[in-house]
C-alpha cells in the first residue's frame, strides 16, 4: 500500500493522503493555540468552508451555497434526479477537536472526487452538505443551519445572542450571507424538497467502540434532549458565621440538594430500563459577590437531559420541576428558567440501516449498531421525514475536546462503506 491509499477488510481505498492532507489545512485555518474554533457563522467557519470549496473547484467539483448560508456540492453532470444528501457540520466547539462535524464533509467530498475520477453514475446524484451552526457552544442552540434549511429556525432562536461576540443569530447568519428573512418566515431551503435520502459519517464521540475494537458502526437512533442554558437559584446572602443552618437560604446546598435527587431519580429510572443522561455542564456563584465568608445568595447553573423516548425526557423534565418547587420550599430559596429548548429523538430508517450494514459485512467491517448520545444534524432530516442514517468512526479520547484521536485508516473504512453503499440506494 502506497501512502495515498489506505485498506478497509482487505480493499484499497483512494484518498487516504489527500484526507490527511484537508484534515490538516482546515486546522491550521481554525487553530486557537489549544485546539481548534470554528465559531458557528463566525469568520473561522467561513474561512473553512471558502477552504473545501476551493479544494473542490481544483477537482471539477461544483459548489453553491443556500439561502441559509450551507454550501452545498456536487458533480457538474450529475442529473436531476432526486439527490443522496451526504453530510455534517462544519463548526466546532471553542478549543476543540478537528474531526468533529469535518470528517462527514471530507467523506462525502471524498466519494465525489471518486465518482468523477472513475466516470461512476449513480442511479440518484450524490450532494454533499457543508452545514453551518450544529454546536450550541455558541447561540445555546444547536442545529441552526439544519434547522434554516428544514424551515425550522424560530424568531426567538435568530434572537440568541453569541457567547463571544454578544451579537445575535441573525446579525451572524446575515453577515455571513444568508436570507434571514426567509428564515425567519420559516421556509424551507428550495433544494431540500427533493432529497431521497440524508446519510452522515461521524466519529462517534463516547468510547463504546474503541473499546468494542471497532473501526466502524452503524448508528441505530441519535437521543433528543431538553435543556435551560441557564437556571437561576436565588436565596438570601449572609454571613458565614452569623447565620445558623435552620435560618439559611443557601444558594449552593439547594441546588446540590436538586442535583442529588435528580441523580436518584436517574438511578431508578435507568433500574427500569430507561434510556437516560442527566447533565449540568455549566455552574457557579457570582464571581462579584463570592467568598470564603459568605453564604451564597446565587447559583447559576444549566440543565440538560438526554434520552432516545420522549416519554422518558418528559418524564424526567416533570420531575426535575417538581423537586425544584419542593427544595424551593424546603430551603427557603426560588428558581428562575430560561427559555427550555428541546430536541426530537431520532430513529434511522431501517432500509438505510440495513444497507449500510451489509456493505459493511461486505467489506469485512463489523456490522454493529450502536446509539448516538450526542446529537446530529441527521436528526433533523430524520424527524422531517426524510429518511435518514449516519454511520460511526472509531473515535480516541472523547470529543469536544482537543484530543480527539481519529485514526486515519478508521476514516478510510467508513469512506469505503459510504461509497460502496450509495450505488444500492436507487
Amino acid at each position: 500500500m502506497t501512502a495515498a491509499t489506505t485498506s478497509a477488510g482487505g480493499r484499497v481505498v483512494p484518498g487516504r493522503q489527500e484526507a490527511l492532507d484537508l484534515f490538516d489545512q482546515i486546522r491550521k485555518l481554525s487553530f486557537d493555540g489549544v485546539g481548534v474554533s470554528r465559531e458557528s457563522y463566525g469568520s473561522t467557519e467561513t474561512a473553512c468552508l471558502e477552504a473545501l470549496v476551493e479544494w473542490a473547484g481544483k477537482r471539477g467539483i461544483a459548489a453553491s451555497t443556500d439561502p441559509a448560508a450551507n454550501v452545498l456540492f456536487s458533480l457538474p453532470d450529475a442529473g436531476d434526479q432526486a439527490p443522496i444528501v451526504c453530510g455534517s457540520h462544519v463548526d466546532s466547539v471553542p478549543q476543540g477537536g478537528n474531526y468533529d462535524g469535518l470528517a462527514g464533509v471530507i467523506a462525502g467530498l471524498l466519494c465525489l472526487k471518486r465518482l468523477k475520477d472513475e466516470g461512476r453514475r449513480l442511479p440518484h446524484p450524490l450532494w454533499v452538505a457543508a452545514m453551518r451552526g450544529e454546536e450550541s457552544a455558541w447561540f445555546g442552540k444547536a442545529y441552526m443551519g439544519s434547522s434554516a434549511i428544514l424551515g425550522k429556525l424560530k424568531p426567538e432562536d435568530l434572537a440568541l445572542h453569541s457567547k463571544r461576540s454578544g451579537r445575535t443569530l441573525a446579525q451572524a447568519m446575515a453577515s455571513a450571507g444568508a436570507d434571514v428573512d426567509m428564515i425567519a418566515a420559516g421556509k424551507p431551503m428550495p433544494w431540500v424538497a427533493a432529497v431521497r435520502a440524508y446519510l452522515e459519517l461521524h466519529i462517534e464521540q463516547g468510547p463504546l467502540m474503541v473499546a468494542r475494537k471497532w473501526p466502524t458502526a452503524i448508528v441505530s437512533g441519535i437521543r433528543g434532549n431538553i435543556r435551560h442554558n441557564a437556571v437561576r437559584c436565588i436565596g438570601e446572602p449572609g454571613h458565614s458565621g452569623a447565620v445558623p443552618r435552620w435560618l439559611r437560604n443557601d444558594a449552593v446546598f439547594a441546588v446540590s440538594d436538586l442535583l442529588m435527587r435528580l441523580d436518584e431519580h436517574w438511578r431508578v429510572l435507568l433500574e427500569r430500563g430507561n434510556d437516560l443522561v442527566v447533565t449540568a455542564g455549566v455552574m457557579g456563584t457570582d464571581p462579584a459577590e463570592h467568598a470564603v465568608s459568605r453564604i451564597p445568595g446565587r447559583v447559576d447553573f444549566s440543565f440538560e437531559v438526554r434520552s432516545e423516548s420522549t416519554d422518558t425526557l418528559e418524564e424526567f423534565y416533570r420531575v426535575m420541576r417538581a423537586e425544584c418547587d419542593a427544595v424551593s420550599r424546603q430551603r427557603g430559596v426560588r428558581f428562575e428558567f430560561d427559555r427550555r429548548i428541546e430536541s426530537a429523538p431520532a430513529t434511522m430508517d431501517a432500509g438505510l440501516v440495513q444497507v449500510l450494514l451489509d456493505t459493511s459485512k461486505e467489506l469485512g467491517l463489523p456490522a454493529e449498531r450502536v446509539a448516538s448520545g450526542a446529537g446530529h444534524d441527521a436528526a433533523l432530516f430524520a424527524n422531517a421525514g426524510i429518511p435518514s442514517a449516519m454511520i460511526f468512526i472509531r473515535n480516541e479520547n472523547g470529543s469536544h475536546n482537543p484530543a480527539e484521536s481519529m485514526d486515519i485508516d478508521d476514516f478510510m473504512a467508513g469512506v469505503e462503506v459510504l461509497y460502496e453503499s450509495l450505488p444500492k440506494l436507487g
